[in-house]
C-alpha cells in the first residue's frame, strides 16, 4: 500500500480537537496593568518574568499566519504600558496574511498613542470603561486615572479608527444601573457599547445578559436582535440594533459561545493557552529560544490545540478556584 505523505504542519487549516478552525490570535504583550481592577487583577498577582520581545512576537504571529490565522488582538494587562508597543504593532501588522490588528486597552495612554497606533497598522480598539461615575471607577480600579481614560477615548474618536468598541463588565450592586447611560454616551461618540457578564477570575457578582437586555428595554431603549451570520467568526459578542447604533452582549456564563470558538491565546511570556478556562499550555518561548524551526513550533501548537476542551468549565463547582487571574491569561 502506498504511504500517504506527511502533512506540512504549517499548512492551514489550524483546527482543535473538535474540528473548529482557528483564525484569531489573542496575543498578550504584558501582564502588567496600571489600573488593577478588582475583577481582573488580584493584589497578590506578581506577574510573569522574561516577557517576549518584538521579534519573538513577530515570529509567533508569522507561524500562526502561515497556519491560517488572519486576525490578531494585542491584549494585556495593559498593552500600552509596553514602551515598544508601536514597534510590536508595526511588525505584526506587516506579517503576510494578517488582515486585521486590534488592541484592547484601558485608554489611559491613548491621548498620546491613538494616532501613532493607527499609523502603525492598528485598525480597531476595544476600550474598557465600566462606569461614567468617577466614584464608582475608583471603587473598581485600585489606581486608575478616570480623566485620562476619558481623554484617551476622545483622542481615539478623533483619530479615525475603523472600529471602536466600549467594553463594560457589569457587576451587581456596582454598575448595573449604568447601561442605559453608557449606551447613550457611547453612541454619541460613535462607539459600540458591549456589556460583558463577569467571569469568575476575581471579585464581584455577574448580571445575566437577559437581565441586562430587559433593563435596557425598561429604560425605554428599543432593541432588536440582529440575525447571526453563520460565516462570521469574528468574536463571541451578539449584537442588537438600537436607534443610535449597535449594542453588544458577551455572555460566557448564560449563553455559552464555545461551540463557535475560533481563538488561540498566547501569554506575554510565550505560553500558548488553548482555552481561557483551562490550563493546557505549550511553551513557545522555550522552543523559540531553543532554536526550534517554524515547523516544530507549528507541531507544538497543533498538539496543544489537540487538547482544547469542547468548552470552558467556569460554572462547574470548584473550578473557579483553579483559574489564573484574567491578567495572567491575556483576556
Amino acid at each position: 500500500m502506498k504511504r500517504e505523505p506527511e502533512r506540512d504542519p504549517l499548512s492551514p487549516p489550524l483546527q482543535d480537537a473538535q474540528g473548529r478552525t482557528m483564525t484569531y490570535l489573542r496575543l498578550s504583550v504584558t501582564d502588567r496593568c496600571n489600573f488593577r481592577c478588582s475583577y481582573c487583577s488580584p493584589a497578590s498577582w506578581g506577574g510573569k518574568k522574561d516577557l517576549l520581545g518584538p521579534e519573538e512576537f513577530e515570529r509567533i504571529v508569522s507561524v500562526f499566519a502561515r497556519m491560517g490565522l488572519r486576525r490578531v488582538r494585542l491584549t494585556g494587562g495593559e498593552p500600552l504600558l509596553r514602551p515598544d508597543i508601536l514597534d510590536i504593532s508595526r511588525r505584526i501588522s506587516s506579517v503576510p496574511g494578517i488582515e486585521h490588528v486590534a488592541i484592547t486597552t484601558n485608554a489611559s495612554h491613548l491621548e498620546r498613542l491613538a494616532v501613532p497606533l493607527r499609523e502603525a497598522g492598528v485598525s480597531q480598539l476595544n476600550i474598557s470603561l465600566d462606569t461614567l461615575s468617577e466614584a464608582t471607577f475608583r471603587s473598581i480600579s485600585r489606581q486608575g486615572d478616570f480623566n485620562a481614560t476619558l481623554r484617551g477615548i476622545e483622542a481615539a474618536v478623533v483619530a479615525g479608527y475603523a472600529s471602536l468598541k466600549l467594553n463594560v463588565v457589569v457587576m451587581r450592586g456596582v454598575n448595573d444601573e449604568e447601561p442605559p447611560a453608557l449606551v447613550s454616551w457611547a453612541h454619541e461618540r460613535g462607539l459600540v457599547p458591549r456589556f460583558i457578564e463577569l467571569m469568575p477570575f476575581g471579585q464581584g457578582t455577574p448580571v445575566p445578559t437577559a437581565e441586562m437586555v430587559e433593563r435596557l428595554r425598561a429604560s425605554g431603549l428599543s432593541l432588536t436582535l440582529e440575525e447571526e451570520d453563520p460565516g462570521d467568526m469574528a468574536g463571541p459578542a451578539r449584537y442588537w440594533r438600537a436607534p443610535g447604533g449597535k449594542v453588544g452582549f458577551i455572555s460566557p456564563l448564560t449563553q455559552n459561545f464555545c461551540g463557535g470558538c475560533n481563538r488561540v491565546r498566547v501569554a506575554s511570556n510565550g505560553d500558548l493557552r488553548s482555552c481561557l478556562g483551562g490550563r493546557s499550555q505549550a511553551p513557545l518561548h522555550a522552543l523559540i529560544r531553543g532554536g526550534a524551526s517554524d515547523a516544530e513550533l507549528a507541531l507544538s501548537i497543533r498538539r496543544a490545540l489537540g487538547e482544547k476542551p469542547e468548552g470552558h468549565r467556569f460554572t462547574e463547582p470548584g473550578n473557579a478556584s483553579t483559574l489564573l487571574p484574567m491578567m495572567g491569561i491575556g483576556g
